[in-house]
């Protein structure tokens, strides 16, 4: 079963004055759908976007896998456990939360920076806080997520390619850029497919090529 959810029905947060404009795919914090909570593992799939100078000063996470996605621009990263990096466009950044962590999220540069941040649940809690960047992560180099049952697949095919996608018990498929057809839907940018039971899918780039992120769960 495919269901897809587009760009423009995303929930809309963040803070305009402070330059933060944020889109919500599940329900996250004031904004609340008893019915789109989760979808397995995944908590939250946030597209944000930080004006120069803007960002999400020091806060908490506990008991949670994020993974970061960076669109375009340059983000400033800073947690509690000593780690500071600036994560770019085509980096993966999971950020362990484990049994607690506090970071810094900023756009320190001069242009704009958008990013995707997904939330996953760990399989199970507590333990020691961990920060990785994998930096220019390669086409169909697979990201795993052990702690979640997770396995990200960053996928850019070029237009008219034709590419599998894995057969699982779930597929959260969200698409960052271009245009593909997938189970009958053709998605466009921000545009997002929960698959459940996938066997024999395929994706195809549609005029021009794509980038996609494909999370295969477990469960």
């Amino acid at each position: 079963m495919i269901s897809v959810h587009r760009s423009e029905d995303r929930y809309r947060g963040g803070d305009e004055a402070a330059g933060i404009d944020t889109r919500h795919a599940l329900s996250f914090g004031p904004f609340y759908d008893p019915d789109n909570l989760r979808f397995g593992p995944i908590l939250a799939c946030n597209e944000e976007r930080l004006a120069p100078g803007a960002g999400f000063e020091e806060h908490p996470h506990s008991h949670t896998e994020i993974v970061t996605w960076v669109v375009e621009g340059e983000l400033t990263h800073r947690d509690s456990a000593g780690h500071s990096t600036v994560v770019r466009a085509g980096d993966v950044a999971h950020l362990s939360a484990a049994s607690g962590v506090r970071h810094v999220e900023r756009n320190d540069g001069d242009g704009p920076l958008a990013f995707l941040q997904m939330w996953l649940a760990p399989l199970e809690p507590g333990g020691e806080p961990s920060y990785t960047v994998v930096p220019g992560i390669a086409d169909s180099t697979p990201y795993a997520l052990p702690g979640a049952g997770a396995m990200l697949h960053v996928r850019r095919p070029a237009g008219g390619e034709r590419m599998a996608v894995p057969d699982a018990a779930r597929l959260y498929v969200h698409l960052v850029r271009g245009r593909v057809a997938l189970g009958g839907e053709e998605l466009g940018p921000g545009d997002a497919a929960r698959i459940t039971g996938a066997r024999g899918l395929a994706a195809v780039a549609v005029d021009g090529p794509a980038e996609l992120l494909v999370w295969e769960l477990a469960g």
